[in-house]
């Protein structure tokens, strides 16, 4: 046995030594070389961060990826019609040929699949990495390596006993798992894109329904993988009920956001576009708010004036009130309080106060503003002005400053005074000090208590 393997290995070494192999190993380098300097070449020429999301801008970025092994088979192309012309066995070169088209298939099918994912799944990110190990396997099947990896993993028991979980079962059940999730994930952001496409069904709708649709296959591709891989879905009994235990005690605040997000969705209070601010929280008042970017499983993306993203659980949202700025009207009415002095004429400052909101243009005519005259306070009369805006969702603060503004300058030019608090300090004499009562001072010194306590 020793002696047939000792001439197998020696007949391969001399096989190696053989001048056809050595050519068609130094092609297989020059064509190497040749795809690593095509690639360096367009990745200081080209930048693919810079590709936009226009057909064409995809299209040339898949041609840039695809230009390093277009040319490395290219030059293998070039060595074989050598080796034909010399009459040279080209066994080397036709499996080179074989392994590097794979790869551009390969290649290209992992481009396409990330652009189709889109930006937030993991593949746009490890392409490489992936064509890599869908290459490497497929390399390992093509010389015919993949059965004698099989046997020696199935060897490799990972669980003692009677039960067989071998490491090649494991290696199996990831990559069919992964396999089934990938392709749920690809049907599901198809059905998303096609629903969020739909103008006539609400926002909040087509969200609940792209969100569930996708947790639903994802869900459903992970047990049909389980199930492909070989694992008896009955004896994860163990698994569900522990996963149960843990969301009763220690993951009930993810499952009580997680349906709080579904119900968010369903009842319609909240969707994508809309100006929300939380009176429950400090700081959070109708001053401050935000535009809601995203709904999420666990959380709602909130976006203020200063482009910070705030993530509010979806529990809080449910439990906590919060003000819907554009929930059923887009219309809301600001007040803007002004105190005048009680030497002016009311009148005319309630007059004043219309005519500096009645310019504003985002201010509505109808209803038009209106000026009050609220109560007399200690350092003047407080007046108020109210008017209406229909566009809340580009900015009420700054609409309140163009107002301010403008009442400054018209009670100036009308000589209207707005009173500041005033205090009238008393500088107060000092007091002579009187002499004691004559009976005070002829008594004695009164006793001084010396007993212990």
């Amino acid at each position: 046995m020793d002696a047939q393997a000792g001439s197998g290995f020696s007949g391969f070494l001399n096989w190696l030594g053989s001048p056809p192999v050595l050519v068609a190993a130094l092609v297989i380098l020059a064509a190497l070389m040749g795809a690593l300097v095509v690639a360096r070449t367009l990745r200081l020429r080209y930048r693919p961060e810079a590709a936009r999301a226009h057909p064409l801008d995809r299209a040339l970025q898949g041609a840039v990826i695809a230009a390093p092994i277009v040319a490395g088979i290219a030059l293998l192309l070039a060595g074989r019609a050598v080796f034909s012309g010399l009459a040279l066995p080209a066994t080397v070169l036709d499996r080179a040929l074989e392994l590097a088209a794979a790869l551009l298939l390969i290649r290209l099918a992992v481009y396409a699949l990330a652009l189709l994912l889109g930006p937030g799944f993991w593949v746009r990110t490890r392409q490489v990495r992936v064509t890599a190990i869908v290459w490497s396997v497929v390399v390992v099947a093509h010389l015919g390596w993949l059965d004698v990896i099989q046997s020696t993993l199935n060897h490799i028991s990972l669980v003692p006993g009677r039960s067989q979980f071998s490491l090649w079962a494991l290696l199996k059940g990831l990559v069919v798992v992964t396999a089934f999730v990938v392709v749920a994930s690809l049907i599901a952001r198809t059905i998303e894109s096609r629903v969020m496409r739909l103008d006539q069904v609400a926002v909040s709708t087509r969200v609940g329904v792209s969100k569930f649709s996708y947790f639903l296959l994802v869900g459903l591709g992970m047990l049909l993988g389980v199930n492909a891989a070989g694992v008896d879905v009955t004896t994860l009994n163990v698994l569900t009920g522990a996963i149960g235990l843990g969301l009763g005690f220690g993951l009930q605040a993810v499952a009580s956001n997680f349906v709080s997000g579904f119900v968010l969705l369903m009842d319609k209070s909240i969707k994508p576009g809309d100006v929300i601010s939380f009176t429950g929280l400090t700081g959070a008042n109708s001053g401050h708010f935000g535009w809601v970017q995203e709904l999420r499983g666990r959380y709602v993306v909130v976006r203020d004036r200063d482009g910070v993203d705030t993530l509010v659980p979806n529990q809080n949202l449910i439990t906590s009130p919060f003000i819907n700025w554009s929930y059923s009207d887009q219309r809301v009415r600001l007040k803007l309080p002004v105190t005048v002095s009680y030497d002016d004429d009311p009148e005319i400052a309630l007059r004043l106060l219309v005519s500096a909101a009645a310019n504003h243009p985002r201010i509505l005519r109808d209803p038009a503003p209106v000026s009050r005259l609220i109560s007399f306070e200690d350092n003047g009369m407080r007046l108020e002005i109210r008017f209406w805006i229909a566009d809340p969702v580009n900015g009420v603060n700054n609409v309140r400053s163009d107002v301010n503004r403008a009442i400054w300058r018209i009670f100036r030019e009308h000589g209207v005074r707005i009173p500041v608090p005033q205090q009238e300090n008393r500088m107060l004499p000092p007091r002579e000090p009187r002499p004691p009562a004559a009976g005070l001072a002829a008594s004695p010194q009164p006793d001084v208590d010396r007993a212990a306590d």
